[in-house]
Parts: structure tokens; sequence; C-alpha cells
């Protein structure tokens, strides 16, 4: 809360506060701040001391006041360029317009300012204390001793990356049916820049690109600012809906489809094999790529279904790393790509990299040929059942409903409010959230949050939560009230959308439950198998 204090007047105190969470991009462009009203309610002010704050806003040009609408952050600039000429299609399904405002640095850059916890709801990350280690400590001394080391401190190493880490990772591929040989292997600085990379090398400034959605935010992020057109494609359980797939397909001829098969973020979901299979269909039928990223591989059983593994490498990239399990400063990522790309690739690492850091690849190398990373991450992934046991009642507990089935590292949850508004509101009581805006390619405001179930078994977390979210509840059902500000300063209705499916051309939306969640999604729930993380058990493909 603001201190009254006679040195610093409240409305100073409230516009800084605002400020300096805008400046940081906590507060991303064009997202809405609270009304007039509800903002003295939540700082416990009068009406016109928001006022004041919201006219310094105005005044040092970090927000807009919208009439009837309210007071936004202020968009950057529109770009300009190669992917300004590229504009949307009339109707259906549609990319993405180049330079739409997408904001992932929001919730990256409040993963370094934890505001003095040791771990965060909307953390994308394990708890520190999850992740350490023993082994790569003693590795990196074992190997900084040795001549051999020394040596090679003089030279740039190996482009393609270290020797041994390559035929470890080769090793560790096999074991889930992914046929990729040392050669294949192109070690890189984390998962984001193998995707980067991939990104770089087989696409140009236009062209369009299939993402699943909703999806990892930095994703549609990175795409639009390489000036793609992001073709947004709705996630379902069993894998990505491959109508809306083949229409852009038959619209677009997008060159790139971007999947996270196993373990889905934020949703938890993994890819049934029928599924798996009328992808690759659709890849061969049109020609394009598929790039597999499979961050949460260590998370995950090893029979989850894999499209590289039942595509063979031929047109699909591999990607991983090992940041969501072990050392994310190391930044060891790697991909494995059919033969024809691997030199390409290699071509675009030189020229954004030149090498990867070769002590940290042998150090790593020597925790999975020893086996201590394998029984590493079966002690993190018995860990993280009972976590996710704990987060799963404390959340429902809480009123919020799954509107996925439990898995992995993460929840999808409805919470029934507007979860940008729920983030502000909670982010003054030291609170990170991710609000489901962030995993839309457009950013459209709704109730879903992603919650990260090593992070949220605190029930302190969940009774800030219930408070939060029954004082939004409260103010919506009093009503807007106008505000004594003038006319360019609007109270905000509620304007909440509970679904990110695209609308199909000549079809209505999908219908809803009567708790706000699609009925289609709800329904895919049931009648499945799922094993104990979540993943649908593999079943016999069908032709």
């Amino acid at each position: 809360m603001l201190t009254r204090t006679p040195a610093l007047p409240l409305a100073d105190q409230l516009a800084a506060r605002f400020a300096e969470r805008i400046r940081t991009r906590l507060m991303a462009p064009g997202v809405r701040l609270p009304s007039v009203r509800e903002c003295a309610r939540q700082q416990d002010v009068s009406p016109s001391t928001v006022v004041a704050a919201y006219d310094k806003l105005l005044a040092q040009g970090l927000v807009e006041a919208r009439p009837q609408r309210g007071f936004f952050v202020r968009e950057a600039p529109a770009r300009t360029g190669a992917a300004a000429a590229h504009p949307p299609a009339a109707a259906g399904p549609g990319p993405l317009p180049s330079g739409s405002q997408i904001h992932a640095t929001a919730l990256i850059r409040g993963m370094f300012q934890q505001g003095g916890r040791p771990s965060q709801p909307g953390s994308g990350m394990l708890p520190r204390d999850w992740m350490e280690t023993a082994f790569l400590p003693a590795a990196v001394r074992r190997l900084a001793g040795s001549r051999a080391l020394e040596s090679s401190w003089l030279t740039y190493g190996e482009p393609q990356g270290d020797a041994g880490l390559r035929a470890a990772l080769a090793q560790r591929l096999a074991r889930i049916d992914v046929p990729a040989g040392p050669q294949q292997i192109v070690t890189t600085v984390g998962a984001t820049q193998a995707l980067d990379i991939v990104s770089r090398t087989l696409l140009q400034p236009g062209d369009p690109v299939m993402v699943e959605e909703p999806g990892w935010s930095v994703e549609f992020a990175r795409l639009d600012a390489l000036g793609m057109r992001v073709l947004p494609v709705p996630r379902l359980a069993a894998g990505p809906d491959l109508e809306v797939m083949q229409r852009y397909c038959e619209a677009h001829a997008p060159k790139l489809f971007v999947s996270v098969s196993v373990l889905h973020n934020p949703t938890g979901y993994c890819l049934s094999p029928g599924g798996a299979h009328r992808v690759l269909q659709l890849a061969q039928r049109f020609g394009f790529h598929i790039v597999e990223d499979d961050t949460y591989s260590h998370l995950a059983p090893e029979h989850a279904t894999r499209l590289t593994a039942l595509d063979g490498l031929s047109c699909t990239i591999y990607v991983s790393g090992f940041a969501k399990l072990l050392a994310p400063n190391w930044r060891v990522g790697y991909l494995a790509a059919p033969p024809a790309l691997v030199e390409p690739l290699l071509d675009t690492k030189l020229l954004s990299t030149l090498t990867t850091p070769s002590l940290l690849e042998k150090a790593l190398a020597i925790g999975i040929e020893q086996g201590q990373l394998r029984r590493h991450a079966e002690r993190v992934r018995a860990r993280l059942e009972q976590a996710r046991v704990r987060s799963v009642r404390l959340a429902e507990g809480a009123g919020c409903r799954f509107v996925a089935e439990p898995a992995g590292l993460f929840g999808w949850v409805d919470t029934g409010v507007d979860t940008d508004l729920l983030a502000q509101r909670m982010l003054d009581d030291g609170w990170l959230l991710a609000p489901g805006a962030l995993f839309n390619a457009s950013r459209r405001p709704g109730t879903l949050m992603r919650i990260n179930f090593a992070a949220t078994q605190d029930a302190a977390f969940w009774k800030a939560f219930v408070r939060a979210r029954d004082e939004m509840q409260k103010g919506r059902r009093e009503g807007p009230s106008p505000d004594r500000c003038g006319p360019s300063f609007a109270c905000m209705g509620d304007r909440i959308s509970t679904d990110s499916t695209v609308p199909r051309p000549g079809r209505s939306p999908p219908p809803l439950t009567s708790r706000g969640a699609p009925a289609a999604r709800a329904a895919s729930i049931s009648g499945q198998s799922f094993d104990s993380t979540g993943c649908l058990r593999r079943r016999a493909a069908q032709p």
C-alpha cells in the first residue's frame, strides 16, 4: 500500500509505481490500467488522487486515455519495412498482423525481479533448490584441472559443439526413438537460440509460420520481431487443430510449424499418436518443416509421442535444452536436424555466436555419461508429482477450474476474472502471475492463467489470490459508477474472453459450458487415459 507522508504526496507515489512497472515492462504496451474507481479502492485513496496520478502518467507520455474505455499503457510506434508489406487475410483464420504488439518480455523481466520471494506462481522455472546438484560443480572442477582443457581455452572450439556431448545426446535421443547421430546434432546457447537458428535458416521476413495457441509467449514475440507472419493454430488435448492447419496450408502456404508436442506450455497437453500422424501427413502434402520444441522432455515419460520419432528427422527438427532441469545460466541447448539441413543451420550459428562454451558442454557430457543427469531428473519428476497434487488441491479449493488435465510443470486454470487486471492487483503484494493473454498471439484479455505447480504450494499465495479475486468480483457486481474526473477519464468495463480458439470461417465459435470454458475443450479431457505426469498413454496409431 501507499505510505501517507508529507514528503511525497500519494498521487506522486502512485504515479511512480505505475511508471516503474511500465518502464521495466512489467506492464507492457496495450495493457489496461485499473479504472479510477477500482484503483482508488485497491490503494485506499480518493478518486481524485488516482486522477492526479494518471494525469502525471499522461504528461510523461507513458499512458493514453481512450474515450469510454479507460487508460492504457501507450503503444510503441508501429513497425515498418518488409513485415509491414504483408497484411492479414481479410476473413477467417489468418496471420497475426505484422507489427502487432506481442509482449513476452514483461513475464521474462519479472523472472529477474522476484520481489524477495524464492519462487513465483507465474515463473517458467523450477525453484532454485530443486535444480541444485553436486555433480555439475564436481565435473567443472575435474575439467578445470586438466591440461587438455587448458589448451582448448586458446581456440574457439568445435563449431558444431563438443563431440563428447553430441555423442551423449545422440544416445539419449535414441532412448526416446529419435534417430540422430552425433553428426546431426548442433549445440546452441539454450533451446531459445536453437529455435532462432532454425527460423533464421529456413525463413525470410514476411514468411507465414504456424504456431500453437495458446503457446509460449516468447516464440510469438521472437517470430514477430523477425518479421514473420504468425498463424495461430488452436492447441487441443490431442494436438493442434488439424482443420485450421489445413486451411492455413491452402490459403497461406506456411513454411514452418512450431510445436510443443510433449507437456505443452501452458496447457500440459501431450500429442496423441493419431494427431501426430495427421500433422506429418499435412507436412508431406504441403511441404513445410516442423520444429518440435521438447524443452520439457526431462519432466516427461519416454513413451510420450514425438513427431521427430515418428518422422525420423525427415521434415522435422528436434530442439531441446537443460534450463528447465538444471543450471539455467549455463544456457546449453541443442538441435537435431535432417542431414541436408545440418550445414545451413551450422552456418547460421557461426554468424551469431561462432561456437558454444566447451567447458560447460564437457561438464554436462560427464553428467549424462555417468547417469547423474538421469537420476536427478527422476528425483525432480517425483517431487513435481507431489507438488502437482498439492497445488491442484489448493487451486480448486480457491475456486479455480482446470481447463486442461494437470500435467508436467504448468497448470492452465480459469479464475473467473480478468487475469490481466488480477496480475496488476497481485503485483502490489509481490506476487508475479502469468495471465492467459501472454499466451495468445493477439494478447486478448481473458480469465485464464498459467500456474507453476512447483511454485504454488504456498497457502499464503492462494489466500492472497482469493482476496484479490473476490474484491474484483465484488466491484464488478456493484457495477461501474462515473468518476468525477473530466471527460477524458472514463471507467473501464470488463470485456473478457475465455477461449483462445481461432474462429473458423462460416462457423460459430464453440459453445461454452456453464463455467465459461469451451465445451469441446472440456469434453476432450474425459475418456482419455493419462499416466502419472498427465500425458496421454501411447496407443496404436491409426492409419
